[in-house]
């Protein structure tokens, strides 16, 4: 029986599909090696020594020394590292000038205390030269270029303080979920609520109807914790003096199940509970 045409092209097709599977992993994994060889040559192009730095410090440097056809690579890289290194550390004495300067550009209020650094209250890092690294609020970037601090920092910046805030909008809603917990748990009021708790259940209620009736990862409103903390300096910054129905807020400190918060003075602190007293006449 002669196949029909279509049958024959199904089976063909299928078949070649597989053949070349395997094939196309392995010219798009070569390509891959070779776009990261010219990354590096452009890199070293522009005499781009913190990004050649970063580069050959990666994985992907390390799989183009072990490729057989690209072996011969090794030595370039060798030299590229010293001379990238090398450069890298007498940069040292000009990096908090540069840094500073390009900051200025950008429009952030930089402070260098080196190795560590602060922005706005609750945005902070600090400089590893050696590990070639800089923390940013936690988060670690692979980088100490200053370009790339500085670009960091705008994103940070842009997170926790181009929300907008209405700070008594903000104040009573903390006061909602403060009462919400005293009459859960039969407290009276002015009793301090634990802080871990507390972030939980405010968190939670932010979130919309429809997060309730399908509780998917799509339709949940995250709120980090240092939006959290910024948030707080806000409001107290903004001193618009408490709830609208005349309470004050309070932050307790402490040490055992903490948060780090910003207290009303701007200090980070680590804050175990917070209260609200009525505001005396």
């Amino acid at each position: 029986m002669i196949e029909s045409s279509e049958a024959l092209i199904e089976a063909v097709t299928e078949d070649v599909s597989g053949i070349l599977k395997p094939y196309r992993k392995e010219v798009n994994r070569q390509q891959r090696l070779a776009d990261f060889v010219q990354q590096c040559l452009q890199s070293a192009a522009r005499d781009d020594f913190f990004r050649i730095d970063e580069l050959l410090k990666t994985k992907m440097a390390t799989d183009v020394e072990d490729e057989p056809g690209l072996a011969a690579c090794t030595a370039s890289f060798d030299r590229l590292r010293a001379y990238a290194n090398e450069q890298v550390e007498h940069y040292r004495i000009e990096f908090i000038e540069d840094l500073t300067t390009r900051a200025e550009e950008a429009g952030i209020p930089l402070g260098v205390d080196f190795p560590r650094f602060t922005v706005l209250k609750g945005v902070e890092g600090s400089v590893d030269f050696a590990g070639r690294r800089t923390v940013i609020n936690g988060k670690a970037l692979k980088s100490i270029d200053p370009r790339r601090i500085v670009s960091e920092l705008l994103k940070v910046k842009r997170k926790l303080y181009d929300r907008p805030l209405d700070p008594r909008a903000f104040v009573d809603g903390l006061y909602q979920t403060y009462t919400d917990l005293l009459e859960r748990e039969h407290h009276a009021p002015g009793h301090a609520v634990p802080i871990q708790p507390f972030y939980l259940e405010y968190v939670l209620s932010l979130q919309s109807k429809a997060f309730f009736q399908n509780m998917e990862k799509g339709k949940f409103r995250g709120y980090s914790l240092d939006e959290f903390a910024v948030d707080l300096w806000r409001y107290f910054a903004a001193g618009t003096g408490g709830t609208s129905n005349g309470y004050m807020l309070q932050l307790r400190p402490g040490r055992n199940k903490a948060l780090w918060l910003i207290d009303s003075d701007g200090e980070r602190r680590q804050i175990t509970g917070i209260a609200f007293q009525k505001r005396k006449p």
